[in-house]
């Protein structure tokens, strides 16, 4: 049975807190929030003690370390574990009514890890699905997180695609992106991907398009390549990664999204994408794992204010990630911004914790990570052109927070400890156990 939430205020009582804006934790400090909007009505911190015991419907957290609610700016809701099934039996074989199920599973437990939004950038097959998954949400009829998606993302002809052997006979295979040519195609491209309902544009600046020069075996027994060029996992000769686009079609894309005030992700390994799409004016740029150092790519992104969001979760399961955490500290040691988003998906729901785990790894200061998961995910998302406030905890700001067992400072492991998850002033867990989810 679904409980139905307060109507009244009620107000969150905490002794830690993190404060995404000043970048630091704070103590002793209540927050009062209002369900019928969502919203939080009131931040405070406490003159007086509390008593020692907090009367309904008023919520005690002192003694665990308290955020705002989670962003992760990358995700694909309508994928499972790649150690599970390959990208591309998902992509291709499974049905769309099992995708679809996966996804309503997948965003409960990314609520319930304190995942509060989601930035959903392409259902590699499932054509608009997320569009619909995300009202299913917004309308209350499932569990999860507050979706920002962008239908199909766009490529060039050709450019990302379920890559196939046997065109014979006209065999037809789910298509995974939008393909587009020409500034006026692309431009195009953005329009329908806009009136189909999507929150935000994602085009792939670069990918591996010419991957059947030297296919790989597709099913067991199917006769290799021989002598191929070498591969290491997303790198190499065999299947480099290209560009798309050339810069007057980023440039045309990213013009056309911005006039309807949809901000743009950029799928981008190279050093040449990272620069050509930052310096199209991106909002973000997705995995630039390539090498950058002696380009212009760092300084790019810092330039233009673009937001790296490095999915470090899925590179270190294809590549050495020691060198991309390297790559990432000298970015955030450059001025570029970070926001957390780890290609969730490929690996699985509930475990998004990891990127922050990566991201402290590679050298970025905790306070950093815990911003680049909080606040810098909702500019990320598109900031004012949200429709709302999340990420930091002020008056007007959704009440989304999150509540870990112990103190992060003293145990990054905390981060997997969620006890408590509010979304839009609803409580969907307390004391570890979930509420109100069938």
């Amino acid at each position: 049975m679904v409980m139905k939430p307060h109507t009244e205020t009620f107000t969150i009582h905490t002794d830690l807190l993190f404060d995404s804006k000043k970048k630091a934790f704070v103590k002793d400090t209540s927050i009062t929030v209002a369900p019928e909007t969502g919203l939080i009505v009131k931040v405070y911190q406490r003159k007086d003690a509390l008593p020692t015991t907090v009367n309904e419907p008023d919520i005690d957290l002192r003694g665990k370390c308290v955020l705002p609610g989670f962003v992760d700016a990358h995700t694909h809701i309508f994928l499972h574990a790649y150690s599970e099934t390959p990208s591309i039996n998902q992509m291709r074989d499974e049905s769309l009514v099992e995708r679809v199920i996966r996804a309503t599973n997948h965003c409960r437990t990314a609520l319930l890890a304190g995942y509060t939004t989601y930035r959903d950038l392409g259902t590699e097959g499932a054509y608009e699905a997320d569009v619909h998954v995300r009202d299913a949400v917004n309308r209350g009829i499932i569990p999860g997180p507050r979706i920002y998606c962008v239908s199909e993302a766009l490529a060039s002809s050709g450019g990302y695609e379920t890559r196939h052997e046997n065109r014979i006979g006209g065999v037809q295979v789910p298509r995974i992106s939008d393909p587009c040519d020409g500034a006026v195609g692309v431009t195009a491209a953005v329009r329908r991907r806009l009136g189909a309902g999507a929150d935000l544009i994602k085009f792939y600046a670069d990918y591996r398009k010419r991957a059947l020069r030297f296919p790989a075996s597709q099913w067991p027994d199917c006769p290799g390549i021989m002598f191929p060029p070498e591969q290491h996992g997303l790198q190499g000769e065999r299947s480099p990664n290209l560009l798309l686009f050339n810069q007057e079609e980023m440039n045309a894309i990213v013009a056309e999204a911005k006039t309807a005030r949809a901000p743009v992700a950029a799928h981008a390994s190279t050093a040449e994408a990272v620069t050509m799409a930052s310096k199209a004016g991106v909002t973000t740029i997705e995995h630039g794992f390539e090498p950058m150092k002696g380009t212009k790519a760092m300084q790019t992104m810092s330039d233009n204010g673009t937001i790296f969001v490095p999915t470090l979760a899925v590179v270190e399961l294809y590549l050495d990630v020691k060198p991309v955490l390297a790559q990432v500290k000298e970015a955030f040691d450059q001025g570029v911004k970070l926001a957390c988003g780890g290609d969730t998906g490929a690996f699985a729901h509930g475990d998004n914790a990891r990127e922050m785990e990566l991201m402290l790894e590679a050298g970025v200061p905790l306070e950093e990570v815990l911003t680049a998961a909080t606040l810098h995910g909702w500019e990320a998302c598109g900031g004012d052109w949200c429709g709302r406030k999340f990420g930091w905890l002020e008056e007007g700001c959704a009440a989304d927070l999150v509540g870990l067992a112990g103190d992060v400072r003293e145990d990054v492991g905390n981060l997997r400890k969620v006890e408590f998850v509010m979304k839009d002033a609803r409580v969907w867990k307390k004391d570890g156990e979930a509420i109100g989810m069938v």
